[in-house]
């Protein structure tokens, strides 16, 4: 790699010189810096911003570690972010741990190692061996899209029992009374609750409650939930997936088997993500604010690593229910 060391030798100059010219080029006569420049251009120099905020102290660039890049509602997390980060000059590198507790620990060890501002995360499980390890490092962290297990860290999420519930009671409201729930992999904290908040809302109400757990949180597994709900009988008349990725699958499972939607099968997502809406049936959902998580999230790191004595907070948002074609009684 090209250093400092081979621009100064090659445009015959300082260190100094070359360091001005790239962090503080108006202190440069513009003979030097041309010339310095036009080494740089020659030698294909980058400088060493590790080294530079290493030395500094202080670095621009926050993490962002999230379940599944492949769902839309965690993009829509990371462009929230964003927002928040590039407004204060910062950059993020955005990483996928796919639902894998190896890769988490691999990516906490990398933030931990470039000593980054702060990290953003949405982690696969909250007391294992990576967390406990990277808390060690002192790096700084807030939850996303997942409640902190305790006060040692601050969270932004979504009341995830109260909206298994809101999909669980429009259900009622609509006149079912045998319901499936396709969930997730029950390691995950938001699986959970939105089961919870399904059960409690069917408590005392007669309804039938079919509980699938779905191999993974994509159209593929909400496909195959949706060929195992064909072959129950009876068959339930509504469900209610944990993500609308699994609804779409379950969606398609379903229309190609010619059932109708939702005369024969009412369906119900979660997190609202612009498919939903656009899907053959537009699919009612349970609305995330998913922009707004990530820039909360992100507004809540950095003032916790502006002001180290800042307390830890809890932001806890309402979900909001969408209805559409799914689940809506035609009369």
């Amino acid at each position: 790699m090209v250093g400092i060391k081979d621009v100064a030798k090659r445009a015959g100059v300082s260190i100094g010189t070359v360091s001005n010219v790239v962090n503080r080029p108006h202190v440069v006569a513009v003979a030097t810096r041309n010339r310095v420049l036009s080494v740089i251009e020659e030698l294909g120099y980058v400088r060493d911003e590790s080294a530079r905020q290493l030395r500094a102290g202080r670095s621009r660039i926050m993490g962002l570690l999230v379940l599944d890049l492949g769902n839309p509602f965690f993009v829509d997390v990371a462009r929230g972010a964003e927002q928040a980060a590039h407004a204060e000059g910062l950059n993020i590198i955005t990483c996928n741990s796919g639902q894998r507790s190896d890769l988490e620990a691999s990516y906490l060890a990398m933030f931990a190692e470039q000593r980054v501002r702060g990290v953003l995360l949405s982690p696969v499980g909250t007391s294992g061996e990576a967390l406990r390890a990277f808390r060690r490092s002192g790096t700084p962290y807030v939850f996303v899209d997942r409640k902190a297990p305790t006060s040692e860290a601050s969270s932004v999420a979504v009341d995830d029992i109260a909206g298994g519930a809101l999909a669980a009671r429009h259900l009622l409201e609509t006149g079912h009374r045998r319901i499936a729930f396709v969930n997730g992999p029950a390691i995950l904290a938001q699986c959970r609750d939105r089961e919870q908040g399904v059960r409690t809302a069917l408590t005392d109400s007669g309804a039938e409650l079919t509980v699938l757990e779905a191999i993974g949180l994509d159209v593929s597994s909400g496909r195959d939930a949706g060929a195992r709900l064909l072959g129950t009988s009876p068959r339930p008349t509504a469900v209610f997936c944990a993500n609308d990725l699994l609804a779409l699958g379950v969606l398609q499972a379903m229309v190609g088997a010619g059932v109708r939607i939702p005369e024969e099968m009412a369906i119900v997502g979660y997190d609202d993500i612009e498919f939903a809406g656009a899907a053959a049936v537009p699919l009612t959902s349970v609305r995330q604010p998913a922009q707004r998580l990530g820039r909360t999230a992100a507004e809540l790191l950095l003032n916790e690593t502006a002001d180290t004595t800042a307390e830890h907070q809890a932001v806890v948002f309402t979900p909001e229910l969408v209805v559409r074609e799914s689940t809506r009684v035609r009369r």
